[in-house]
């Protein structure tokens, strides 16, 4: 899976602030039982598309599932049915992207996004790895079971979640990506060093490689010390705003932050990582910020 991604951006905070849809309990996935949600959904993803083709790179296609797993999906009506169904469909409705932008881009790949069990910016008790595995497992599945790619998990605030949806996609037989998020002090919300975090999971169960989303760059960039793995991060989705997590939860209004500030600060993150393949963005971002990313990287 080697190559250069363009993935997209807020996807939430987009559709929420610029599209006019609630999305009760921050959730995308119940848009794919809505005319007017599938049209928007395609029409989100066509414009990561359209940077893609720009850059002559590739594109990957994250489904609109973060919360689509079993006690979010209660939360919104969804029983375990239901989720099968739509975690299918959505790998459908992006194969339909990405076949439509196959002689434009250097590469289309789905991936099945996977979200934590709990509240990305609020986690809980330490996760037991076998327990995760089996509640994710079910999701990842039905991904596979559509032909995606692979798999990703975002906003992973803890190493035992982690390791078991490395294994549950082991079982389904999907590459997955982890990805784990930093609060302001380029820590995991339980205090995990990310290096820590990144060594402690592949000890257990190696994901294909990890990534970084849901922080502005600065702040993951003062988690990076000199002795950590950072070449296994091979992707970024960075927030728009320097924020604390507690003050974006807090806001009723979006932080878009400054576009050409965001950019240097992500240029200084990826100097320190040194290898980064896939860059897109995670809450207050779009298409715009995305594609000033991408014009920083040329």
């Amino acid at each position: 899976m080697a190559g250069r991604f363009v993935t997209d951006g807020g996807l939430e905070t987009d559709l929420i602030y610029h599209h006019g849809f609630d999305l009760p309990e921050f959730a995308s996935f119940p848009l794919l039982d809505d005319e007017r949600g599938r049209e928007t959904l395609e029409r989100y993803y066509e414009e990561y598309a359209a940077i893609a083709a720009a850059h002559g790179v590739g594109i990957q296609l994250d489904t609109p599932t973060w919360r689509a797993n079993p006690d979010w999906g209660t939360a919104v009506g969804y029983d375990a049915a239901g989720l099968d169904r739509v975690n299918r469909e959505a790998v459908a409705l992006l194969r339909g992207v990405a076949d439509r932008w196959s002689d434009r881009v250097g590469e289309s790949r789905v991936s099945g996004q996977v979200g934590p069990r709990g509240d990305g910016y609020r986690p809980g008790a330490a996760v037991d790895p076998d327990e995760a595995a089996d509640y994710h497992r079910p999701q990842l599945a039905a991904f596979a079971a559509a032909g995606a790619d692979l798999a990703s998990a975002l906003t992973l605030t803890d190493v035992g979640e982690a390791v078991g949806v490395v294994r549950a996609a082991r079982d389904v037989g999907l590459p997955v990506w982890v990805s784990f998020t930093v609060e302001t002090d380029g820590r995991l919300p339980d205090g995990t060093s990310l290096g820590d975090a990144l060594r402690l999971t592949d000890e257990q169960a190696a994901p294909d490689a990890f990534m970084v989303n849901c922080a502005h760059p600065d702040h993951v960039a003062r988690g990076v010390d000199v002795d950590g793995p950072w070449d296994r991060v091979r992707g970024l989705r960075v927030n728009a705003s320097s924020l604390s997590h507690e003050e974006l939860d807090a806001m009723t209004e979006l932080d878009a932050g400054d576009p050409v500030e965001l950019t240097a600060a992500h240029g200084r993150l990826e100097e320190l990582l040194g290898g980064v393949d896939v860059v897109g963005g995670c809450c207050g971002t779009d298409a715009s910020h995305v594609a000033a990313l991408w014009a920083g990287r040329a």
